[in-house]
């Protein structure tokens, strides 16, 4: 078989399981809320309100149905793309919740991720070129710090020194209180600032990005600093390089113009893992600093036991871990003619 007819038939298994992850993704929220203590009639309306309230809210709910019968329900909603309402929101669509909050953390993820590239893949450079010296130490002690640290301790850490202490960012939020936001045309004021012009919103916005940014960014980063520094350490020992070596290329061209490629291969399998760990630390990342991204949302629908909005943004994340998934392997795949089908 071909190459390409192969890597068709691989994209094609791919999507065809891309909805059975989802499901999983869907029963496994699904049975994870009814599982968990406490009543959604006691969070919404307190301890103290009249037990025909609280029968009247669970009927309207659906809450009051068999499980079997609330599932099948749930299942047909998303098949017609029917998040349901908010609970705590006054019933505004789920739709328009994730509408409304996914722009603040996609430009949180976006940001963090270029973090963690540029510093991984430096660090990971740097450990590799120079092998058993005190700065391949140093890489190998940054890897396994940074993927040990909790984000929040980070975040709290960074907030009472370079906040409270240095006064060097701001405690949180996404953008000043007594200012205007930029104009909302794609909801990321970084980009919304360029588009209409505005450089002093968007240094406000990179103010206000930075701390949140920077924490989640190096976090992540001693992943691919560990994958990198491994990769390139086996390529740099490999017959094609020595054989560059002994033609008289300089050391810094067959780093980065012949090694580096192979061993960034890795790195592109890996970025797909890391986009949910991105998503995890973005809840963290959100409640720590008081962004008011989907993450921090959730958070405060999951306390609030708001079924719909904890299942709607769950799904929607897990739809874009799926595709993202996807994405990278058919990349990986495209990319890397040692991969086989």
């Amino acid at each position: 078989m071909s190459r390409s007819k192969a890597l068709q038939y691989y994209i094609l298994a791919r999507l065809l399981l891309a909805p059975l992850m989802l499901w999983t993704i869907i029963t496994i929220v699904f049975l994870l809320m009814r599982a968990t203590p406490g009543d959604t009639a006691d969070a919404i309306l307190g301890n103290r309100a009249p037990e025909a309230a609280k029968l009247k809210l669970r009927e309207e709910l659906g809450l009051n149905q068999p499980l079997w019968l609330q599932y099948l329900n749930y299942l047909w909603d998303l098949l017609r793309l029917d998040l349901g309402n908010s609970i705590t929101s006054k019933g505004i669509a789920v739709w328009e919740v994730i509408r409304e909050h996914f722009p603040a953390t996609l430009e949180l993820a976006f940001y963090s991720i270029v973090v963690a590239l540029v510093v991984g893949i430096g660090i990971g450079i740097f450990s590799a070129s120079r092998p058993g010296s005190a700065i391949d130490v140093g890489g190998r002690l940054f890897g396994i710090v940074t993927y040990a640290l909790p984000i929040f301790w980070v975040g709290m850490l960074g907030q009472l020194i370079f906040s409270v202490q240095l006064g060097w960012f701001p405690l949180g939020t996404r953008f000043p209180l007594s200012e205007t936001p930029p104009a909302a045309i794609t909801g990321i004021y970084t980009i919304d600032s360029l588009l209409t012009g505005n450089f002093a919103q968007f240094f406000t916005a990179l103010h206000y990005l930075a701390m949140p940014s920077l924490t989640l960014g190096v976090l992540l980063s001693g992943i691919f600093e560990r994958i990198v520094r491994v990769n390139l350490k086996q390529t740099l020992q490999a017959d094609y390089v020595e054989a560059a070596r002994a033609r008289g290329i300089p050391e810094r061209q067959i780093l980065l113009a012949h090694a580096l490629k192979n061993a960034l291969i890795p790195v592109i399998t890996v970025l797909g893992l890391t986009f949910a760990s991105l998503l995890g630390g973005a809840v963290l990342t959100e409640v720590t600093f008081s962004w008011p991204g989907l993450g921090n949302r959730l958070y405060e629908a999951i306390s609030l036991r708001d079924y719909p909005t904890v299942q709607g943004i769950m799904v929607f994340f897990g739809a874009i871990v799926v595709f993202a998934s996807i994405l990278i392997d058919l990349i990986n795949a495209y990319i890397d003619p040692r991969i086989r089908y």
